[in-house]
């Protein structure tokens, strides 16, 4: 199996789109990509089983929390990034809002539809990216009346997420009569990894307990090296 460089996927899209949206929607799969592994590492951790919350809290609870809320706010503010305005400060974002004024006039009420949906869906993270993560709102913090936070559950930042594949991939089938699949797989070691090796760890400090407690531990058993 033969793989393309980055830049030969460039050069495809820009190809079969053009310079300017190319090279915009190459960047664009790219980040949708790093989105889908950090999200994907995320619900490997905290969201798929309970046990494996219990490990976490055993290995170091107070460590893997602060992970956990670096990652949720991480996740958010990436969204809010991607559905952002086309220009900041009189400077050009990077961002799908782009993609209706690019896209060729046949496909431009489709793609305008996708992204009043993908605007819809980010409009939680975009309320914590402004009142939480990069500005923190005075009144909200100190408790006092006002508009609570934008309900941000796994299962709605799973639907935004989602609705952004969705409008790259509309885009993806006029112009490449195809589809990207964003799930992101590896071989490499992950946040799976992680928990094996968090397990044998968690296991042999109870077996090492256990020995203490019963008198049977070997003085080398003591023996805790800097990591």
């Amino acid at each position: 199996m033969s793989y393309k460089t980055s830049e030969e996927v460039e050069q495809a899209y820009v190809d079969s789109m053009g310079t300017e949206l190319g090279r915009l929607f190459h960047e664009l799969t790219n980040e949708c990509f790093w989105l889908h592994w950090k999200w994907g590492e995320y619900v490997t951790l905290f969201g798929s089983k309970p046990e494996r919350i219990d490990l976490l809290n055993e290995a170091s609870g107070p460590f893997f929390r602060l992970i956990q809320d670096i990652l949720w706010e991480d996740i958010l503010l990436h969204i809010a990034r991607l559905t952002g305005p086309m220009k900041s400060v009189g400077k050009s974002n990077l961002t799908v809002r782009c993609l209706p004024t690019l896209v060729v006039p046949e496909i431009k009420t489709e793609i305008q539809s996708l992204l009043n949906d993908c605007l819809a869906k980010a409009r939680p993270a975009v309320d914590w990216r402004n009142r939480h993560i990069a500005h923190r709102d005075l009144a909200l913090a100190r408790g006092e009346k006002v508009q609570p936070l934008a309900h941000a559950s796994r299962l709605v930042v799973r639907e935004s997420i989602d609705s952004i594949a969705a409008l790259l991939n509309g885009v993806e089938r006029h112009y490449s009569q195809s589809e990207l699949v964003y799930e992101f797989t590896s071989l490499l070691p992950n946040a799976e990894s992680l928990l094996y090796v968090l397990r044998d760890g968690v296991e042999a400090e109870r077996a090492r307990r256990t020995r203490l407690e019963d008198g049977t531990m070997e003085p080398g058993d003591l023996d805790h090296r800097e990591v």
